[in-house]
């Protein structure tokens, strides 16, 4: 078989939670070596190690949980307590092997913790430092904890969602930490690339928040230029376009999405009303956006007189459709399971435990995956690869600082 295509690239990471977890958990996808640190259990009580082990009710033993599994597959796991000289010594071992370290800290910790490029560049000038913080080191905001909803909230995301007149609502997921985690998954293959070409390596940043606005894409440019700020649609809908929105049918709702003129007369004909773009109100798509109510107190009847699966069966590969499904039917959707989109995924204490496959397809097949580590299960294996004996392990353990 082929290497996977990061085969080579071995990344060093100080991550927790979700948005740094789901960076690197790409990157393993595809082939990377992705060695976790975690700090080792501590005197207080405290459970050990990422917080996302402990998260959620649906564990897997003492320090493993369903929500950990969910971002850390085909990672390799250590311990390792920076706040000591052994601990520190044993970083500057395992980087000078690794080409890249990620962080998901708050802003002012990296330098404190001497995971930046000038303290981490003097035990190897091509290593590639990666920060994801929620506002960046620098700046008034630099100690601020933030977290996805946060950035959800000060973006403007919350305001864009939901019914026009009801409360601003968050989106369903964390999709800000999975955006930055993409965007940090980028800037670290970036960096790479770019120290293997010049031989020097160096701090690459990116924030939550920062993400969150760039994400705005054409909504911010239609406001910073025109003033203009996109207002709630009626279920769903296209600022623009009509219809294009969600419609109730006779036991839910599907999503219509005619787009092009082609698809607003295919739909027209699908529902037996041939005639509806000639009428003046709707010919046009400014002509449709100025009598939105008038249309849909059209359509409504028609769209209630079927079932969401009829719609779908007698529009698709006609019109832009899709039901709108719970969480419950669209994992349950067999059009998913004919994709390869739920990877088996094996555990030690479940061994039908499964999860959703990563999106890309290499050479037409879905990307295998392993197990999230055990807390500290290749602390030994890692740092003997970095060059230190059983003894010296030993000795790392009984000082604490691994």
């Amino acid at each position: 078989m082929k290497p996977l295509p990061l085969s080579g690239l071995r990344v060093l990471t100080f991550e927790q939670f979700g948005a740094g977890p789901f960076a690197t958990m790409n990157l393993a996808d595809l082939g990377a070596e992705v060695i976790r640190v975690e700090s080792p259990p501590t005197a207080d009580g405290e459970p050990p190690g990422d917080i996302a082990r402990h998260t959620g009710d649906y564990r897997l033993g003492e320090n493993d949980s369903q929500y950990y599994q969910s971002f850390n597959r085909n990672k390799r796991a250590i311990t390792l307590d920076l706040r000591t000289p052994e601990g520190r010594a044993a970083l500057h071992r395992l980087v000078a092997g690794v080409d890249a370290v990620l962080n998901n800290l708050r802003g002012d910790l990296p330098a404190r913790l001497g995971l930046d490029y000038p303290a981490l560049s003097k035990v190897k000038p091509q290593i590639v430092c990666v920060h994801l913080s929620g506002y960046g080191r620098h700046g008034a905001r630099a100690t601020w904890p933030a977290y996805d909803y946060l950035a959800q909230a000060e973006a403007g995301f919350c305001a864009l969602t939901g019914e026009p007149g009801s409360e601003p609502a968050r989106a369903g997921l964390p999709v800000i930490d999975m955006l930055s985690g993409l965007t940090a998954a980028t800037a670290l293959l970036a960096g790479v690339m770019g120290a293997r070409a010049t031989g020097q390596g160096r701090d690459l940043d990116v924030s939550l928040y920062d993400v969150a606005v760039q994400n705005l894409t054409y909504v911010a440019t239609w406001y910073l230029n025109e003033g203009f700020a996109v207002p709630r649609r009626p279920r769903g809908g296209h600022p623009f376009i009509v219809p294009c929105e969600m419609f109730p049918t006779a036991d839910g709702h599907v999503f219509v999405m005619c787009v092009k003129a082609s698809f607003w007369r295919r739909y027209c004909d699908a529902i037996g009303m041939p005639d509806l773009p000639k009428d003046p109100r709707f010919r046009g798509f400014d002509e449709r956006l100025a009598n939105r109510d008038a249309l849909a107190a059209i359509l409504d009847p028609v769209m209630l007189t079927k079932t969401s699966a009829e719609w779908v069966a007698l529009l698709a590969g006609k019109v832009p459709v899709a039901p709108v499904l719970t969480l419950a039917e669209a994992l349950d959707n067999p059009w998913l399971a004919d994709q390869g989109g739920i990877l088996n995924l094996p555990h030690p204490l479940r061994a039908d435990l499964r999860t959703v496959s990563n999106a890309i397809r290499l050479d037409g097949q879905r990307l295998a995956g392993r197990p999230a580590p055990g807390y500290g299960a290749d602390t030994a294996a890692a740092l003997a690869a970095a060059g230190y004996a059983e003894d010296e392990i030993a000795q790392l353990r009984a000082l604490g600082a691994v």
